[in-house]
C-alpha cells in the first residue's frame, strides 16, 4: 500500500505508549536497531499489530485484483492466502537484507495492474473453446497463472538485483515522471473499480460496467465503502496522529457488527443480503501447495507475457526508487538507492520462486514504524508471523468481514492514488506535463497497459522535441578580440568593427540544440539580428531544404505537373514560406555586418537537419551578400558534422598566405575557429586589412599564439598602464627582488586547479592556456555514425574536448584575479593550450614585499589590478 501521508513530514508522531518520546524530531538520526529502556518487546508488538492491521485487509484487496477474471473466484480464498503468504516473504527478506532494520514490505501495488493483464490473458487464452465451468480446465489455468506470474516475478528481481549490483538505479529515470505518474493514477483508478466490484461482488472491468450502480441492491451495498474509502483518505491525509488510521481501519467492521447486532440481524442475513462472502470451506496450508500441477502448466504461454513483463520490470523499479527516496526524505538521511533496489530485487527472486507476487518498501508503513522509535527488526518478524497466522489459521477472513471494508481499502488506496497523481501533481508539473500525464491516464484505460503507457512515452517525446525547440536563443553580445592591437588600429576597429550604429562585426551567442525541429527558427533569428532579408528564391530554397523530401529525388527532377498532388504541394510551399515569413523578421534598420561571427560554446547539439537547413542556407545567403560567417567553440560532435554536410571549414590563422586567398577558396563556407578569440582575431585583421594598406602578418599584430611579450609590455600594451610605471617596476627587479616568477607549461599541463590556494593571478606571456569548465581533457574522441565510428579531433587543440573549454585566453591575458582579490580557493581550472605557454605568475608575498618599497608601487600595483578587471569587463569576457 502506498497511501501517502500528506501532513507534514517533520513532525513527530505523538506515541502515547512509548516514553520519553520528544516533541520535536532529532536532525539526521542514526538508523540502528534500538536498545533503549523505552523499547521493549511490548512495543514492537504492539505497532507490528498495527502494521499488519493496515495490511491484511488490503492483500485480500490485492489479491481480488490480480485474479480479477471470474474463473478465478472459485480459488479466491487459497489465492488470497497466497498473496499474504507471498507478502510474508517479502518481510522476511527485508528484515535480513535491508539497511533499514524497521523496514516493511509486502506484495504492493504498483506491479498489479500488470499481474492482472498477465493472469487474464493467461485465462482468456486458455478459455478459449474450453468449459469454463470445467474442474480441469479450471486446476490449469490456475496452476499456468500461479507458475507463471511467479516466474515473472522471479525473473523481475533477477533484474532488479543485476540493476543494484552495477548501480544502475539511475536507468530507471529515462521513463518520464508524467508518464510513470499517469500509469500510478490508473492503478488508483483500477483500485478504485476492484474496490466498488468487492463491494457489489460483481466485477468491474470497463466503463460501461459502472451501470452496475444503477441497481438499487448494488448502489446500496457500494455506498457504504466508498464513504469509508473516502473517510480513510481523509484521515490518512488529514489526521497528524498516524494511530488514527489503524484505529479507523478496526472501528469500521467493528461499527458494522455492532450496528447489525442493535438492528436484529444474524451473520447470515448479512451473507444474504450481499455484505459479507459466501461461506465456503477453510483453506489449510496443504491446499495451497495443491494448486499448482506442473503437469498441467502450459509454458507456451510464457511469450505472450514477456511484453507486459517488461513494463513491468521499468514501472516496479522507478516505484521502488520513488519509494526510497520518500523514506530518505522523511529520515532526513542519504540511501543508497542501488542497495535498496538490491534489496527490493532479492525479496522479488525469492518471492518469485515461492509462487508469489512482485512487492517493494511500503514506504507510509515504514515511515510510521521510524518515527515511532522501534528501530528494531523484531518488527518485520512479527508482521510475518501475523500473516503466517492469518494463512494458518482456519477462519476464513472473507466469509466473516463486511466485504464492503475490504473493498473501502482499495478505494482508499484508489483515492489517494488518483488525488496524488491527478489533482495535487498539477502544481509540480508544466502543463505541458501534465496533459502527457493525462494522456497516459486515458490511453492505459482505452488501450491497455503496453500500449498507453508507450504513447505516454511517446507524447512526452514530443513534447520534449517542442519544448527544446523554442529553448534555443539567438543573442547579440559585445566582444572584442585579446589582440594587442596599436593604439591607430584600436581606433580604427572601434571606428569600424564595433561602430554602434553600423558594426562590421557582429557576435551571435547560440544557445541550446538546434534541430529539425528548431533550425528554421533559429535561422530566421540569425537573419533577423544580421539585417538580412531573404529573396523569395532563398525562402522557397529554405523551405526545400527543410522539407522530408529528398532534395535529389525523382520527383524533384522533374518539372511541375498540373496534377492536383502537384498544386497541393505547391499550395504547402506558399504556406511554409509564408510561416519563414512569419520568422524571418523584417529589419530594414539594420544592415548586415562585413563579419557574422557564431559563438556555439553554448550549443549542445545540431543534428543534420540544422547543419543543412540553417547552417548551409546561412552560409550560402550570406556570401550572395558578401558577408564573412565565422564559428567558434563548436565542439567536436558539431564540427564532424558541419564538415561533413560540407557545410564548415576549418581555417588557419597561421598559415603564411594572405588571409584573403583562404577566404575566397572558402567561399559559401562558415569558417571554423577553436575559440571565440581567434575568431575576432581574424575578423579585425581581415578588416584592417581591408581598409588600409597593411598585409596579413607582416603589418598586423601577431595571431593570438605567435608572440612572446615581457611583463612589463603585458602591462603597458595589454592593460594600458603608463610606460613611467611599467618601467618603475621594472627598475624594481633588476635590483634582485622580484614580485613575479615566470614558468614554461606544456601543452595540456595544469597550471592550477579547483580548490587549490589563490596565492597570485597569472599573465600569460607567450602560447594560449584553456580555462576549463572540468578536470577531464584527453585527446581525439570518436563517435558513430551510418558509415562507422568516426574520429574526432579538431585542428590546433589535440589536447581537448573544445565543449569541455571555457575560454581559450592568449598572449597578454591575466587570469586568475578574481579570486585572488577575494582570497578565495581557485574556482576553476586553467591548463597550458596546444602549444607550450610561457606564463607569468604575480604573487601575492611578492606584491606585499613590493608595496612596502614605497607607496608610488603600491598605488601602480593597485591600479594594475583595477584595470584588470576593467578590461576584462569591456572586452565581455568572464572575469577569470
Amino acid at each position: 500500500m502506498k497511501a501517502s501521508q500528506s501532513h507534514d513530514t517533520s513532525s513527530v508522531i505523538q506515541t502515547p505508549l512509548l516514553k520519553g518520546n520528544g516533541s520535536t524530531k532529532q536532525s539526521a538520526p542514526t538508523v540502528e536497531e534500538g536498545n533503549s529502556s523505552n523499547e521493549s518487546f511490548i512495543y514492537y508488538i504492539v505497532y507490528a499489530l498495527v502494521n499488519s492491521i493496515m495490511c491484511v485487509p488490503c492483500l485480500y484487496g490485492y489479491a481480488s485484483v490480480i485474479f480479477s477474471h471470474p474463473i478465478y473466484q472459485s480459488h479466491i480464498n487459497a489465492l488470497s492466502k497466497l498473496v499474504i503468504l507471498s507478502s510474508v516473504v517479502h518481510q522476511i527478506c527485508f528484515s535480513i537484507f535491508s539497511s533499514l532494520p524497521f523496514s516493511i514490505g509486502q506484495v504492493q501495488d504498483a506491479g498489479l495492474i500488470f499481474l492482472s493483464a498477465m493472469s487474464t490473458t493467461i485465462a482468456t487464452t486458455m478459455l478459449e473453446g474450453q468449459d469454463a465451468n470445467d474442474t480441469e480446465v479450471v486446476s490449469e489455468v490456475v496452476s499456468t497463472t500461479i507458475v507463471l506470474l511467479g516466474l515473472a516475478t522471479a525473473c523481475l528481481g533477477a533484474v532488479l538485483v543485476v540493476m543494484g549490483k552495477f548501480r544502475l538505479a539511475d536507468a530507471v529515470a529515462y521513463l518520464p515522471l508524467p508518464v510513470v505518474g499517469g500509469y500510478l493514477a490508473f492503478i488508483g483508478y483500477f483500485c478504485l473499480e476492484a474496490g466498488v466490484a468487492l463491494c457489489i461482488s460483481h466485477p468491474i472491468m470497463k466503463p460501461s460496467d459502472w451501470g452496475y450502480l444503477f441497481d438499487d441492491k448494488s448502489l446500496l451495498l457500494a455506498t457504504p465503502g466508498i464513504l469509508a474509502g473516502i473517510f480513510l483518505t481523509l484521515v490518512s491525509r488529514k489526521c497528524s496522529n498516524e494511530a488514527i488510521l489503524p484505529i479507523s481501519m478496526v472501528a469500521i467492521p467493528l461499527a458494522f457488527y455492532i450496528l447489525m447486532y442493535l438492528c436484529g440481524y444474524t451473520i447470515e442475513d448479512a451473507r444474504d443480503g450481499g455484505w459479507v462472502g459466501e461461506r465456503s470451506p477453510s483453506v489449510p496450508v496443504s491446499d495451497l501447495l495443491r494448486l499448482v500441477d506442473f503437469h498441467e502448466v502450459r509454458w507456451d504461454l510464457a511469450k505472450d507475457l514477456i511484453s507486459t513483463w517488461a513494463g513491468m520490470v521499468f514501472v516496479v523499479s522507478f516505484s521502488s526508487c520513488l519509494d526510497v527516496a520518500a523514506i530518505s526524505m522523511d529520515m532526513g538521511e542519504s540511501l543508497d538507492t542501488n542497495n535498496e533496489l538490491m534489496t527490493v530485487g532479492i525479496s522479488n527472486f525469492v518471492s518469485g520462486l515461492a509462487g508469489g507476487f512482485t512487492g517493494s518498501y511500503i514506504f507510509s508503513q515504514t515511515i510510521f514504524t521510524y518515527r515511532t522509535n522501534c528501530r528494531s527488526r523484531w518488527i518485520g518478524v512479527i508482521v510475518a508471523s501475523t500473516f503466517i497466522l492469518v494463512v494458518i489459521s482456519p477462519v476464513n477472513f472473507l466469509e466473516v468481514t463486511p466485504l464492503f471494508f475490504l473493498g473501502s481499502t482499495l478505494i482508499f488506496i484508489g483515492f489517494d492514488l488518483m488525488f496524488e497523481w491527478i489533482v495535487e501533481v498539477r502544481h509540480k508539473l508544466l502543463l505541458s506535463e501534465y496533459l502527457v500525464l493525462l494522456a497516459t491516464f486515458v490511453a492505459v484505460q482505452f488501450l491497455g497497459i503496453n500500449a498507453g503507457i508507450g504513447l505516454g512515452i511517446i507524447t512526452a517525446i514530443l513534447d520534449f522535441v517542442l519544448a527544446t525547440a523554442n529553448v534555443s536563443t539567438i543573442a547579440r553580445v559585445s566582444r572584442r578580440s585579446l589582440a594587442m592591437w596599436r593604439p591607430q588600429e584600436r581606433g580604427i576597429l572601434e571606428a569600424t568593427a564595433y561602430n554602434p550604429d553600423r558594426a562590421q562585426i557582429l557576435t551571435l551567442e547560440v544557445r541550446g540544440a538546434i534541430f529539425f525541429g528548431s533550425s528554421m527558427k533559429a535561422l530566421g533569428n540569425i537573419l533577423d539580428e544580421s539585417g538580412i532579408n531573404a529573396s523569395t528564391e532563398e525562402k522557397k530554397e529554405i523551405v526545400m531544404t527543410n522539407s522530408p523530401l529528398p532534395h535529389h529525388s525523382r520527383i524533384s527532377r522533374h518539372s511541375p505537373s498540373l496534377s492536383p498532388s502537384s498544386f497541393r504541394e505547391r499550395r504547402d510551399q506558399r504556406k511554409e514560406g509564408n510561416k519563414l515569413d512569419a520568422t524571418i523578421k523584417l529589419a530594414v534598420q539594420r544592415v548586415p555586418p562585413r563579419f557574422l561571427v557564431l559563438d556555439l560554446s553554448s550549443v549542445t547539439n545540431v543534428d543534420a537537419s540544422a547543419a543543412r537547413g540553417c547552417f548551409l542556407q546561412l552560409a550560402k545567403m550570406c556570401a550572395n551578400r558578401n558577408v564573412v560567417v565565422c564559428a567558434a567553440a563548436a565542439n567536436s560532435h558539431i564540427t564532424w558534422l558541419l564538415k561533413t554536410h560540407e557545410t564548415a571549414h576549418d581555417f588557419d590563422l597561421h598559415r603564411p598566405e594572405d588571409g584573403h586567398s583562404q577566404i575566397d577558396q572558402l567561399k559559401d563556407k562558415i569558417i571554423l575557429f577553436n575559440d571565440l578569440n581567434e575568431a575576432l582575431y581574424f575578423c579585425e585583421a581581415t578588416l584592417l586589412a581591408e581598409t588600409t594598406s597593411m598585409k596579413w602578418h607582416k603589418d598586423l599584430s601577431p595571431a593570438p599564439g605567435h608572440l612572446t611579450i615581457s611583463l612589463s609590455n603585458a602591462f603597458t600594451n595589454f592593460l594600458g598602464l603608463e610606460e613611467k610605471s611599467a618601467a618603475a617596476l621594472v627598475e624594481y627587479e633588476r635590483h634582485g627582488r622580484s614580485f613575479h616568477t615566470e614558468t614554461m607549461y606544456t601543452s595540456g599541463q595544469t597550471i592550477f586547479s579547483p580548490g587549490t590556494t589563490s596565492d597570485g593571478f597569472f599573465v600569460v606571456l607567450s602560447g594560449t592556456v584553456a580555462v576549463l569548465l572540468d578536470d577531464r581533457f584527453g585527446g581525439s574522441q570518436t563517435l558513430i555514425s551510418g558509415g562507422g565510428v568516426q574520429k574526432l579531433q579538431r585542428p590546433n587543440m589535440n589536447m581537448f574536448e573544445a565543449g569541455q573549454i571555457s575560454r581559450v585566453l592568449s598572449v597578454g591575458s591575466i587570469f586568475g584575479f578574481v579570486d585572488y582579490i577575494l582570497q578565495r580557493p581557485r574556482s576553476f581550472q586553467v591548463v597550458a593550450g596546444a602549444k607550450n605557454a610561457l606564463v607569468a605568475k604575480v604573487s601575492r608575498e611578492g606584491l606585499n614585499e613590493l608595496k612596502k618599497e614605497t607607496p608610488e608601487l603600491e598605488r601602480i600595483v593597485d591600479k594594475v589590478l583595477l584595470l584588470c578587471s576593467v578590461v576584462e569587463l569591456a572586452a565581455g569576457q568572464n572575469n577569470w
